[in-house]
């Protein structure tokens, strides 16, 4: 059984974007009361890109730079840096104190760096930088959150109707299930119970399911399995949140995401010849086979390693 890897950037961005109020008030809930939410905020994200282009210390998995007003100021605003840090890297916190200091040159405004921890190792929690030279003291200190902390908060995060605890209830059954598809599947369809059970309005229901599908991925044959279980559950709830077109509109997304990923990863590894590729694996509309593909592009040596891939050869 083919097992496609979890890809964790586009829904973390994608849900950032879509509940940020949620967000902040799920996991820094101190700085949430300090922000005049009745202004509104702003992501900047391309100025972000701006800023830290020259400054690439090593992958990170979301990045969002908002604007956003504090309470009983009258035009002061400050950035807020999120981090979501999928594996530990050991020039991390060298990487939000330079991100933090490139912002504030740029915008010579306050600058918090908030970092949410996503990785595996309990262990794992860098949350400062800083260095002393003849008298000179740098210390650079930013609040940190780990998801691997709330696996003991599981009843809570439960009875939560935060997007958030959705969130990271997902992340952590993507961890768990790293190697147990099936146990996957069991608990991917009890999150959307959960969501039904709780009532959420139909845009969170859609919204969260596209987060489990992009979190929780299922071979093949167990996502189709996985659909008719939440078909039943529909029936059997008396509810149908997500018509049928609605699920091709999910699965067609996640296709033209791939897509464009392996598109970037055959130009960087295999230049025009990997792009002749393209055609013919456009053709492919199995969400797994593209992951696989996806994930192979890294370790191929050539353009027709990489074909076996999609087109083995038979010999029968």
């Amino acid at each position: 059984m083919t097992n496609p890897n979890t890809e964790f950037d586009s829904p973390w961005k994608e849900i950032i974007q879509l509940y940020f109020e949620d967000f902040m008030l799920f996991f820094f809930p101190q700085v949430h009361q300090e922000i005049d939410w009745s202004r509104g905020f702003e992501f900047l994200d391309t100025e972000l890109q701006q800023v830290v282009r020259d400054a690439e210390l090593g992958k990170r998995l979301v990045d969002k730079l908002v604007k956003i007003y504090r309470i009983g100021g009258e035009e002061s605003w400050l950035l807020i840096h999120l981090e979501v840090q999928a594996q530990e890297k050991g020039n991390f916190p060298e990487r939000m104190f330079v991100y933090n200091y490139r912002i504030f040159d740029r915008y010579k405004r306050p600058v918090a760096s908030l970092a949410v921890l996503a990785d595996s190792n309990s262990d794992w929690r860098p949350n400062q930088f800083g260095y002393e030279l003849f008298g000179c003291t740098v210390d650079f200190r930013f609040p940190v959150v780990k998801l691997v902390d709330y696996q003991q908060h599981k009843e809570e995060l439960e009875e939560s109707r935060n997007p958030f605890a959705t969130v990271v209830l997902a992340h952590l059954a993507a961890l768990q299930t790293r190697n147990n598809r099936v146990e996957r599947k069991a608990q991917k369809l009890a999150l959307v119970r959960r969501l039904y059970e709780k009532e959420f309005r139909r845009e969170e229901v859609l919204n969260l399911l596209a987060f489990l599908d992009w979190m929780l991925t299922l071979p093949f044959d167990l996502e189709a399995e996985f659909r008719q279980d939440l078909e039943q559950l529909e029936d059997s709830l008396g509810m149908q949140y997500i018509t049928s077109f609605e699920r091709s509109g999910i699965e067609k997304g996640k296709i033209e995401a791939l897509l464009k990923g392996i598109e970037v990863s055959l130009e960087v590894k295999f230049g025009s010849e990997g792009l002749d590729l393209l055609p013919e694996i456009s053709q492919i509309d199995d969400v797994t086979q593209l992951e696989n593909i996806l994930e192979e592009i890294k370790t191929s040596r050539s353009v027709s390693e990489l074909r076996q891939i999609y087109q083995p050869t038979t010999g029968e």
